[in-house]
């Protein structure tokens, strides 16, 4: 499969924590071309400030394969991974990031790794499915602003 076609998989994720009222963030982890894992936003329902769609996909993964190095992993995600995100992709040694939308409000990953130095750097792809993936993310705030 390709890129676009694995990023529509994270984003049918982001629809359903948009269907649970969560910010609409999806993601999915791949590895030899099979899905490990898929996870959206969950920190509204869970009460949990560590639940991102990548946070909980990494965990995920990290459970199939019965150990916390994600060498060979592409992570998908719908928006740019957050700083917490990012720690947990370079622990995890995660191979590829690829995401849609660029974070507008905090610093993220792309960020985080031109101003750091670390023993890992995944290959990061940014834009794929970007304007269907900042639509659903505008249309959900705007949503909450006309409440």
């Amino acid at each position: 499969m390709s890129d676009e076609e694995y990023m529509q998989l994270a984003y049918q994720q982001a629809c359903q924590a948009r269907d649970i009222d969560e910010v609409p963030i999806g993601a999915i982890i791949v590895k030899d071309g099979q899905i490990i894992a898929q996870a959206f936003n969950q920190k509204e329902s869970t009460h949990d400030v560590t639940a991102h769609a990548e946070m909980i996909a990494i965990r995920k993964a990290c459970q199939k394969l019965g150990t916390w190095h994600l060498d060979g992993c592409v992570l998908y995600s719908t928006l740019e991974p957050c700083l917490m995100c990012s720690g947990a992709i370079i622990q995890s040694r995660i191979e590829k990031v690829v995401f849609a939308a660029k974070g507008q409000r905090w610093h993220g990953l792309s960020n985080y790794l031109e101003s750091h130095e670390f023993n890992h750097y995944p290959q990061i792809i940014s834009g794929v499915l970007e304007k269907q993936c900042c639509l659903l993310l505008s249309q959900y705030f705007k949503s909450k602003r006309n409440h």
